[in-house]
Parts: structure tokens; sequence; C-alpha cells
């Protein structure tokens, strides 16, 4: 009978935790524990005997050794949230013990010995993901190094079974392999960096041309693009009012006399009554609210879900705040105010047949003197 899954769930997340990153580098962990265990498994066969002057001590020395290590290691990660051991140390102690289970593996494997020597080209390989071009450089060191020096010491003491002449051609062969995957395994880890790189940077750019597509970059409200977007989604959502439901309405708002702040103060002035305006409207705001800037000094306000009243109260508050802006560095000759139209959207109207009464409205605001809000 299988488990069931919430059992098989917790399972899991006992031995491999939650966090992804841990879950990562324990995924490595299984993959070497794999290849240990199938290195071991075949050391133990019968049909792959050991050197026969090899003490059966030294074969079930090897496996102890190698599981504790496995072990170790595990402990080692599962709990590097409270260690907090640098990926780096971890693999660089993983392949250390890696190495030093190759030399003693290639002292008791006989004429298998050759096959050992192979795992130095994984252990680099299994490096390359935590380490930087020069520590893998130098852990290959160091395997030539620890393989060399059993090599060195085997044909010195047994040369009828480690002749010096095949072990010095063994080594030379290790050696120029194993430099090799080094490069390789060092030039793909740049290559990688270089594309982690550039995917960022991609992604910053992407990140920018969207806010460049949505956002105004003088006033940072949404701009006009963006706020035909939120109407059309609006729509969307709420195709006709409903009965007894509240309608969205829309005000078109235009600063008054906003030509004359740039003929007699410069564009920099106009700009900076622009930011504040922008600034001081969107803090009377409410949770849903969306105000863009519309074109020049025009800006349109969506009041979703709001009767007629409760739009003129938040257009209140907005001429009040404006009222009392105070652009710094900047002595103008009157107060800053608008001038707005608004009109609630009718059933299923379009939000361009809206705006347009809107501007209608606006253009009535402006033509009683200014500084007020009609609505339609």
């Amino acid at each position: 009978m299988r488990p069931p899954v919430q059992t098989r769930f917790s399972l899991a997340r006992l031995l491999f935790g939650a966090d992804p990153k841990l879950h990562r580098m324990l995924q490595y962990w299984a993959a070497t524990a794999i290849l240990y265990l199938f290195f071991i498994i075949l050391l133990y066969d019968g049909r792959f005997e050991s050197a026969p002057h090899a003490a059966p001590q030294a074969m079930h020395g090897l496996g102890l050794y190698t599981a504790g290590g496995i072990a170790g290691f595990y402990l080692l990660v599962r709990a590097n949230r409270a260690l907090r051991l640098a990926p780096t140390t971890l693999a660089v102690g993983q392949g250390l013990f890696a190495i030093t289970c190759n030399m003693w593996a290639y002292s008791i494997t006989g004429p298998l010995r050759g096959a050992t020597l192979m795992g130095l080209m994984v252990v680099v390989v299994f490096c390359t993901f935590a380490l930087r071009p020069r520590q893998t450089l130098a852990l290959a060191f160091a395997g030539l190094i620890g393989m060399g020096g059993t090599m060195w010491w085997q044909q010195a003491h047994d040369p009828l079974h480690y002749p010096p002449a095949v072990e010095g051609l063994t080594f030379a062969i290790m050696a120029a392999c194993s430099l090799a995957v080094t490069f390789l395994t060092g030039e793909m880890t740049k290559l990688r960096t270089r594309l982690t790189c550039q995917r960022e940077e991609l992604a910053t750019a992407l990140d920018t041309i969207r806010t460049l597509a949505t956002v105004d970059e003088l006033t940072a409200l949404a701009n006009r693009r963006h706020m035909n977007e939120v109407l059309a989604a609006e729509e969307r959502r709420q195709p006709a009012p409903e009965a007894g439901v509240k309608p969205s309405c829309l005000a078109l708002l235009d600063i008054d006399f906003f030509k004359q702040i740039n003929d007699r103060h410069g564009h920099a002035a106009g700009d900076l009554v622009l930011r504040g305006f922008a600034d001081a409207a969107s803090a009377e705001l409410r949770a849903g609210d969306v105000l863009a800037r519309w074109g020049g000094e025009e800006f349109l306000l969506l009041l979703p879900d709001t009767a007629p009243q409760a739009a003129q109260a938040v257009l209140a508050r907005i001429r009040a705040r404006v009222a009392a802006l105070a652009p710094p560095g900047l002595a103008l000759e009157r107060r800053i105010t608008f001038s707005a139209g608004l009109c609630a959207r009718r059933g299923g109207e379009a939000f361009a047949d809206t705006i347009k009464r809107a501007d209608k409205a606006l253009y009535q605001a402006k033509s009683a003197g200014r500084d007020q809000v009609v609505e339609a």
C-alpha cells in the first residue's frame, strides 16, 4: 500500500528541507552519494577483486570511511542555516574528502585502479558549480598532488603490482586530462557567470522598459497609454453597472494658467509645478483610484465604484491640498488651482464617451472662470 501523499511530502521536507537553495545543495550531495555507493558496490563485487595483497580490512575501512563522510556532509549541509558555512567551504571539504577516497581506492583496487582516476574528473566538474575557476584549479592541483603521492608510494613499496613506468605514464595522462577538464569547466563557469549577468541586465532593462511604457517620467503617475489599459480593464470588469451598484466616475483636471507659469518662469518651473500637483493629488486618492497624466497639464482621474457625491469630496480634498502648494524657490503670482470636469459612467457606456463628456464639463469650468469642478 502506497503511503499518503502528505506523509511522503513531510518525509521529503524533513530530509531535504523547504528552502530551495538548501534543496539544491542536497541534490548535489545526493548525486555524489549515489556515485560513492556505486563505486563501493563495485569494490565489494567478487568479480572485481582488489589487489591480492590488499587486506579485507582495507576494503571495510574504505567503505566505513566513505559512509561516514557521506553522512557527515549531509549533516553539515542540512544544518548549514545554523552553521552558516559558505558554499565554497562545503565544496572544498567534499572535494578533499573525495580525493582521499580516490587515493585509498587506488591503493587497494588492483588492476582496476586506473578507473578510480576518473573520480578526480567528477570532483572537478561537481566543484565547478560552487567554486571560482582559481579555486577549482587549486583543488585539481591538490588532487594531482594527492594521487601523485599515492602512485609514487605504491611504485616505491610494491613495484611488482605498481610498475614505475606504468605509474609514471598513468600519472602523466591523469594530469593532462585533469588540467584539461579543469580549464574547460573554468571556461564554462565564466560563461555561466556572464550569462547570469546578462540575464540580470536584461531583466533590469525589461523592468525599465515596462516602467517607461506605463509611467509618466516627469510626474511618476500612470501615462496615457497605461491609463487606457486601466480603463479597458475596468470596462471588462464592469461592462454595465447593475441596479444599485455605484458607477465609476471620471474627472478631467487641468491646471489653471499653466502656460503663464511656463512663459514667465520657464519650463523648469512648470515641471516643478507639475510634479508638485501630482504629489498633492496622489496624497488624497483612495485605494483603487488611478490618476494619470493625460497630456501637458491635463490629468485624468478614475474613481471606480464611486458615486458622484463621493467623487466631489475627493476632488475637494485635492483642490485644498493643491491650493496649499508652495514649490520651493518659485514665487508665483497666484496660488496653484485647477479646473475639472466630472461625470459618472452611464450604463455600458464606453469610457471614451465618458471622457468626452468630462472634457465638455472641463471646458464649462474654464469658461465659468476656472478653479472649480463642473459635473456633467
